[in-house]
C-alpha cells in the first residue's frame, strides 16, 4: 500500500515509533514538532528532506518505503 496523508495520519504513532531507528538525525525534538503540525505528512517529508538532503520526490518515497518495509515486517511476524 502506498504511502498518503490519510494513512500517514492513521499510522503515526507506528511511523514515528520507527522513525528514530531509521533516520538517527531525527530526534525526540523533530518528532514533537511534526506531532504538533497540522500537515503532519507534509512536516515530516520536509524534516527528510532538511536533515538528509533529499529532494521532496525522495523524501516521499523513502517515507513509503518505511511503510511497505514495516507491513512486509509485521505480516511476517504472524
Amino acid at each position: 500500500m502506498a504511502m498518503n496523508k490519510m494513512i500517514f495520519d492513521e499510522k503515526w504513532k507506528v511511523i514515528r515509533g520507527q522513525s528514530t531507528v531509521r533516520w538517527s538525525l531525527m530526534g525526540e525534538f523533530d518528532l514533537n514538532k511534526v506531532d504538533k503540525a497540522k500537515d503532519r505528512y507534509d512536516r515530516f517529508v520536509t524534516m527528510l528532506q532538511v536533515k538528509y538532503g533529499y529532494t521532496r520526490q525522495q523524501a516521499r518515497a523513502e517515507v513509503n518505503r518505511l511503510w511497505v518495509e514495516y507491513e512486509a515486517n509485521s505480516k511476517n511476524d504472524l
